[in-house]
């Protein structure tokens, strides 16, 4: 049996959304030091609207496949869809990762969370700390180099 879906091959091949964005409206960087996989989420937002997304990745195979598809997920959604964005709905999207893997899904989770503060807090807009992750006390990332 193949380690990796056909579909997750396709996004690690074919990437979407990739490169740099200038100008964000919000960024968003998560890291697992451990397995040496960062992620770095763009969002260009209008009128509540992710209009444009792109992530820049580096990591494995599942790692750029997790970001190609989550910002595949909630390109042209309203931001509130985007917070809902679930690691295991990335992974379903992929067909499957392998359990060793799933951390990865979890990263691009957690990039897209965090380039949405990075937007609530850049214009002043209240959020609910519950939604996003939880820096201080997160063990196994380093968002922002905390």
């Amino acid at each position: 049996m193949a380690l990796y879906s056909e579909k997750v091959m396709d996004h690690f091949r074919n990437p979407r959304n990739i490169g740099c964005m200038e100008e964000a409206d919000g960024i968003g960087e998560a890291g697992n030091m451990k397995c040496g996989d960062i992620m770095k989420i763009y969002l260009k937002i209008e009128n509540d609207i992710i209009e444009d997304v792109k992530f820049e990745t580096f990591g494995c195979a599942s790692a750029i496949a997790s970001s190609s598809m989550a910002t595949e997920l909630i390109k042209g959604k309203p931001v509130a869809q985007a917070l809902e964005l679930t690691n295991q709905a990335v992974a379903e999207a992929l067909e499957g990762l392998p359990p060793v893997k799933m951390h990865c899904s979890v990263l691009a989770e957690e990039a897209i969370k965090l380039a949405i503060l990075d937007y609530y807090k850049k214009n002043d807009i209240p959020y609910a700390k519950e939604q996003f992750p939880d820096c201080e006390n997160c063990s196994h990332c380093s968002h922002h180099g905390h």
